[in-house]
């Protein structure tokens, strides 16, 4: 091989994707960023949603705090616990083999100060087996983001808008719009200055998004943030058409589980009252 045949090394340019590796992990990630690819990611509550994505190849998987939305019906992510996550965490962990596995920090679980933020996060990854946390919110958190990086947490970053916060916030809206911008990129900067792995940006003007791609080194992941980002995010009953009413304006639904399950339930229903199941080939 001649050296204008060699492979571009990670770090000094573009590069060729690299190869799939048999378990992900930030390395991988960051290999991505450098090489100018790109990686999915899907939330996971139950061991077979798990296992599911993780045969179809998404690298990433989010136990993230819309559970408290999307499984358990609260109205938003606020209500839910630090055991209610390990316990979802924990299935996940066991029906995932390949994929990096993260676990949201809930609401009150992290933001009286870092040590709070460490035992957290202990607990998600000695009881739940998650391989990284991540956490809401800009720079103030960059000390949190530093002391949990020296104990050995990966931490991926969360900003932009941060459900946690939507009564601060004034409930579900674009952050970053006109002089807001540079704040978005200034919290990345100093949130992987600090030694976050990734930055997450939730509901952020595309351009905004791209700033921050650029700006900072690590891997970014947007839901709602344009396309520039390393990675993107789905919660995953909105990417199959589990929920009922209009999806977000960011998200696109890839199937139409809802009615699926609908007509099943349906159909089984209407078996039973009239007889049909259980057949003979259904009984002992």
């Amino acid at each position: 091989m001649t050296s204008a045949e060699q492979p571009t090394p990670y770090g000094t340019g573009k590069a060729a994707s690299p190869v799939p590796p048999k378990r992900v992990r930030i390395s991988y990630l960051q290999q991505l960023k450098d090489s100018g690819g790109k990686f999915a990611m899907l939330t996971a509550y139950d061991q077979y949603t798990a296992a599911i994505f993780d045969e179809a190849g998404i690298e990433t998987l989010l136990i993230g705090d819309s559970a408290a939305n999307n499984v358990m019906g609260h109205e938003t992510t606020l209500p839910i616990t630090l055991d209610e996550m390990i316990v979802f965490a924990k299935s996940v962990s066991s029906g995932a083999n390949r994929a990096l596995i993260v676990c949201d920090l809930p609401f009150g679980s992290y933001e009286v100060s870092p040590a709070q933020a460490i035992a957290s996060s202990v607990r998600l990854m000695k009881e739940a087996g998650v391989q990284a946390v991540k956490m809401e919110g800009g720079a103030h958190y960059a000390d949190h983001v530093r002391s949990m990086t020296a104990a050995g947490i990966p931490v991926m970053a969360h900003i932009g808008f941060t459900p946690q916060s939507e009564h601060a916030l004034g409930g579900y809206k674009v952050q970053g719009r006109g002089d807001a911008a540079q704040a978005v990129v200034d919290d990345a900067v100093a949130l992987t200055e600090a030694g976050a792995f990734c930055v997450l940006m939730e509901m952020v003007p595309a351009e905004v998004a791209a700033a921050v791609d650029a700006a900072v080194p690590v891997p970014t992941i947007g839901i709602g943030a344009g396309s520039a980002t390393t990675g993107q995010v789905l919660v995953w009953q909105d990417m199959a058409g589990l929920g009922a009413g209009k999806a977000p304006r960011f998200v696109k639904t890839y199937a139409d589980l809802r009615t699926v399950l609908s007509t099943a339930a349906r159909e089984f229903a209407d078996e039973v009252r009239t007889g049909v199941f259980p057949g003979p080939e259904h009984s002992f």
